[in-house]
C-alpha cells in the first residue's frame, strides 16, 4: 500500500521529502519548521510538508507517531530512511538527508 504522501500532488521533493508532524501549541514544532524550511530551501529537490498530527490521527496511528514534532525523512520514492523526535538541529537534518539522497 502507498504511503498517504506518495504521489505528485503530496508536494513530495524530486530528492527528498523532510515530513513533519506537529500540533497546534507545540513550541517546538515552530522551531522545527523553520529549521527545515532552512534546509528545504538550502538543497535542490528537498521538500517539506507539515502534518497536522490531530487532524491525522490515522496516521499518526498507523506511523507509531507518540509525540510532536517528529521528523520523518523519506527518499526520492517516499519511503521512510530516517526518523527523529523533539526539535533537530540543522547539521543533523543535512546528516539525515545525505541518507535519502
Amino acid at each position: 500500500m502507498p504511503e498517504p504522501w506518495a504521489g505528485p500532488e503530496a508536494g513530495l521533493g524530486e530528492r527528498a521529502t523532510l515530513v513533519q508532524f506537529s500540533s497546534a501549541f507545540c513550541a517546538p514544532c515552530r522551531a522545527t519548521r523553520r529549521v527545515l524550511a532552512e534546509v528545504a530551501a538550502l538543497v535542490p529537490g528537498v521538500a517539506h510538508v507539515e502534518i497536522d498530527a490531530e487532524a491525522r490521527l490515522d496516521l499518526v496511528r498507523r506511523l507509531g507517531i507518540v509525540r510532536t514534532p517528529t521528523v520523518l525523512v523519506l527518499d526520492a520514492a517516499g519511503r521512510i530512511v530516517r526518523r527523529a523526535t523533539g526539535q533537530p538541529r540543522k547539521a543533523d537534518v543535512i546528516a539525515a538527508l545525505g541518507e535519502a539522497l
